[in-house]
């Protein structure tokens, strides 16, 4: 008898080897988030350092868009604090995390059909800049996605990658320290998927925490830096992508119990 595993966690081509180091950026601590007599995310601590990559993963209806959601303003626990830069945003609105460095795309993309992709993107841009400089910020971002040659194009005609892109854009034009990613793979064709994979190590690279929550697992486990897993709302595994990957729980949590 064999025990089924998790994708292996084999390297993409171009992964970095790096550690990242210093004081965490972002650290969580007991966050557990009730709905009613429901809860939906118990006692959940996390830490994210500048340059790491960390991938929220688990099965459908574990809890990871709801603790996604409370890390970043838009639900707030009911227990637990998240402390930013040393800072309790605990219940500080997203809108005020994004002013002190915080960004996150969305699962669903929502740009603003009507505009064009510059303009989409220099929404964003004016929470820091006015006038051209906000302009030359937000050609500097299309650029570093690579949606600068569609600039004019209304949001409305985008693909679905360049929809993608485009909610990265806006993402990047708050200039976060910390970006959370919702599903930004998940949907893409492999090419689009292999060209979005090497964007976000390029992001964590210059020096920007990044969490992840995606179904993809072996780009997500071959991204992350750290991996958590989560099941019925709960911790059920930890640590480096090969270990989570091979953790019985998380296996059992998969595949089920009566794998063989």
């Amino acid at each position: 008898m064999t025990t089924p595993r998790l994708p292996e966690v084999t390297p993409l081509p171009g992964q970095p080897v790096h550690a990242p180091q210093g004081p965490p950026l972002l650290t969580a601590e007991g966050i557990t988030v009730r709905f009613g007599g429901v809860t939906a995310v118990k006692d959940i601590s996390l830490a994210v350092r500048p340059g790491e990559i960390l991938g929220l993963i688990g099965p459908n209806g574990a809890g990871k868009t709801t603790l996604f959601n409370a890390l970043t303003g838009f639900v707030r626990p009911s227990a637990g604090r998240v402390t930013f830069d040393g800072r309790d945003v605990t219940r500080v609105p997203p809108q005020a995390r994004a002013r002190l460095g915080m960004a996150r795309t969305f699962q669903v993309e929502r740009p603003f059909e009507n505009l064009s992709v510059l303009e989409n993107v220099l929404v964003a841009s004016f929470l820091h800049h006015r006038g051209r400089g906000a302009e030359d910020q937000a050609y500097a971002v299309l650029e570093r996605v690579g949606l600068a040659d569609r600039a004019a194009q209304p949001a409305a005609e985008l693909n679905l990658a360049r929809r993608r892109r485009l909610e990265l854009a806006k993402a990047l034009a708050l200039e976060p320290r910390l970006l959370f990613l919702d599903e930004s793979i998940a949907g893409l064709n492999p090419p689009a998927q292999q060209e979005m994979v090497a964007l976000i190590r390029s992001l964590a690279q210059s020096g920007l925490g990044i969490v992840m929550v995606e179904h993809i697992m072996h780009v997500i486990m071959s991204l992350s830096d750290h991996v958590i897993c989560m099941a019925f709302g709960e911790l059920l595994a930890e640590g480096e992508p090969q270990a989570v990957a091979a953790h019985p729980d998380v296996i059992r949590a998969y595949l089920g119990d009566d794998h063989d």
